[in-house]
């Protein structure tokens, strides 16, 4: 599972890397809005509105409202802090008018790819966590402080079968720790 994570990671990687291309010749003043870009909200907020051009066209309380639909857990004070952020990146685009409809469509393609990558590596890490809550050692590396359950998993299934160390000098030089 933590090589198919790995081919996953990657995979989600190199689209988020395609969607930064393309909202920047799109969109480029949307990164400022949303302190994580790939956040849910933000990812069906650019889905809905793609273009300056569809955000200047739905206005504010509009925009609020989807907001507040895409993100139940934040107050609507936040929602309309978000709205106005909106706007006004809308209003600072340097492409104020959308001249490639293959632009959009690249952009929703890509949004539902993050997506469904998003949703493939939540899967795997559960998936990983329910296997290494099956390891004796497991429990032992989440009583480190600061170890939780993703990172004790992730060191687990690195590491392999701790018994192929004889020595804990072994498993130090194989984690590329010791100076």
């Amino acid at each position: 599972l933590s090589r198919q994570q790995e081919i996953v990671t990657n995979m989600y990687v190199e689209a988020k890397l395609q969607f930064h291309t393309i909202l920047d010749q799109l969109f480029p003043e949307y990164r400022k809005v949303f302190g994580d870009l790939f956040s849910k909200v933000s990812l069906l907020m650019l889905k809905e509105y793609p273009t300056s051009e569809a955000v200047l066209k739905a206005g504010e309380s509009k925009l609020a409202e989807s907001v507040m639909e895409f993100c139940t857990s934040r107050s609507g004070e936040w929602a309309w802090e978000k709205a106005k952020k909106i706007m006004d990146s809308a209003s600072r685009n340097p492409f104020q008018k959308n001249v490639y409809e293959s632009h959009v469509i690249n952009l929703r393609m890509y949004i539902e790819l993050l997506f469904h990558y998003q949703g493939h590596l939540s899967d795997l890490e559960d998936r990983i966590v329910a296997l290494a809550n099956e390891l004796e050692e497991y429990k032992i590396i989440q009583s480190i402080p600061g170890i939780g359950e993703k990172i004790a998993a992730t060191i687990i299934s690195e590491i392999g079968e701790i018994d192929r160390f004889n020595h804990p000098k072994k498993l130090v030089a194989f984690a590329g720790v010791d100076p």
